[in-house]
C-alpha cells in the first residue's frame, strides 16, 4: 500500500488575527487533491489554534508547534499535551531544529516529548536534521540516526509518527538539498528503521522533507521514491503552499 502524501505547513511565530483569516480563506478556496491521497496539516501559533480549527475546511487538519514533555502543572509558559487533546488538536510538531538549537532541546528530551504526546493519542511530526558543519564533516547519517534512535527508544506507536528530515542548513536560508541529497538521506533513514525498528514500520512510516521547500522545487523533490511529502515553512503562508500540496501528482502510483 502506498504511503499517503503528507504536507505540513509550519507557520512558526507569524501572523495576526487578520493575516490568519486571510491565509485560511485562501486555503479554503483552493482546489486540491482529495484527502484520500494527500493529508494536509497546518500549524499556526498556539494562540490561533482554536480560530484556525474553527474556520478551516474539514479536509485539512491542525497541529501545534510544540508541547510540554509531561503532564501540565507548574511549568510557566508551557502548553501541555493534555491541553491539545482537550482542544481537539490532533497533531503536534516536536523536535524542530529551531527548538533544538535555540532552546537546547536534546535528542533525549525530544524522544521523551514524542513518547508522551503519543501516549495521549496525539499524532507527531518528529523533526530531525544535521547542521552544515555536520554535513561537511560527513556525519549526516550519524546525526540523524542518533536523533531517530532517541525517538525510537521511547516511542512505540509509529503509526502516529511522521518523520520530518530538515537539514538545518536549508531551513529559511533559501538553500535546499538537491533531490538526490534528500533522497539519499530518506532512503538511509528508511533502512535504519528497517534494521532497528522493523520492516513494517520502515515500509509504512512517512518520511517528509523540510528546508526551503517552495512551489518551484517541490515537484522535483516529490518525485523521489522515499520522499513522502513536505514540512513547509515560509511558503506555507503564501499561495504557493497550494502548489506544494498539488505536487503529489508526480507520485503516479498513488493516483
Amino acid at each position: 500500500m502506498a504511503r499517503k502524501f503528507f504536507v505540513g505547513g509550519n507557520w512558526k511565530c507569524n501572523g495576526t488575527i487578520e493575516e490568519v483569516k486571510k491565509i485560511v480563506t485562501m486555503l479554503n478556496e483552493a482546489e486540491v487533491p482529495s484527502k484520500d491521497v494527500v493529508e494536509v496539516v497546518v500549524s499556526p501559533p498556539f494562540v490561533f489554534l482554536p480560530l484556525v480549527k474553527s474556520l478551516q475546511r474539514p479536509d485539512f487538519q491542525v497541529a501545534a508547534q510544540n508541547c510540554w514533555v509531561r503532564k501540565g502543572g507548574a511549568f510557566t509558559g508551557e502548553i501541555s499535551a493534555e491541553m491539545l487533546v482537550n482542544l481537539g488538536i490532533p497533531w503536534v510538531i516536536l523536535g524542530h531544529s529551531e527548538r533544538r538549537s535555540l532552546l537546547n532541546e536534546s535528542n533525549e528530551f525530544v524522544g521523551d516529548k514524542v513518547a508522551y504526546a503519543l501516549s495521549l493519542g496525539l499524532k507527531v511530526i518528529a523533526c530531525i536534521g544535521e547542521t552544515l558543519q555536520q554535513r561537511e564533516s560527513g556525519s549526516t547519517m550519524a546525526v540523524v540516526a542518533a536523533q531517530t534512535k532517541a525517538i525510537a527508544d521511547k516511542a512505540s506507536n509509529w503509526a502516529n509518527v511522521v518523520l520530518a528530515y530538515e537539514p538545518v542548513w536549508a531551513i529559511g536560508t533559501g538553500k535546499v538539498a538537491t533531490p538526490d541529497q534528500a533522497q539519499e538521506v530518506h532512503l538511509e533513514l528508511r533502512k535504519w528503521l528497517h534494521d532497528n525498528v522493523g520492516a513494517e514500520v520502515a515500509a509504512t512510516t512517512r518520511i517528509i522533507y523540510g528546508g526551503s521547500v517552495n512551489g518551484a522545487n517541490c515537484k522535483e523533490l516529490a518525485a523521489q521514491p522515499d520522499i513522502d511529502g513536505f514540512l513547509v515553512g515560509g511558503a506555507s503562508l503564501k499561495r504557493e503552499f497550494i502548489d506544494i500540496i498539488k505536487s503529489l501528482t508526480v507520485k503516479k502510483s498513488q493516483l
